[in-house]
């Protein structure tokens, strides 16, 4: 049996299900996804600028712990995005 590293990521502990069309999960998996849950999410981004457009608007106002990780990653998939831009501080949102 063929294992969804999207579904199964224990990122999403407190949902029902897997639903790409929520922000909301899309930025937990951003935020607290496993190596296996992200590859999964690059691939899906490669075939669907939508989805691309959402990570990088994500990326640009929640804050993450790897942002520049994420910008990277859209770059590669032709996302024009600014590699030096502003994002917002990871620490600061967990109280450090």
């Amino acid at each position: 049996m063929n294992r969804d590293p999207l579904r199964d990521s224990r990122a999403l502990w407190n949902r029902i299900g897997l639903d790409l069309r929520s922000d909301e999960v899309l930025a937990q998996l951003l935020d607290r996804g496993e190596m296996s849950a992200w590859r999964a999410l690059y691939q899906l981004a490669r075939k669907d600028a939508d989805l691309r457009r959402r990570i990088a608007r994500i990326v640009m106002t929640v804050p993450l712990p790897l942002p520049r990780f994420w910008l990277a990653a859209l770059a590669s998939l032709g996302e024009p995005v600014d590699l030096g831009a502003s994002v917002p501080s990871y620490g600061d949102s967990a109280g450090v």
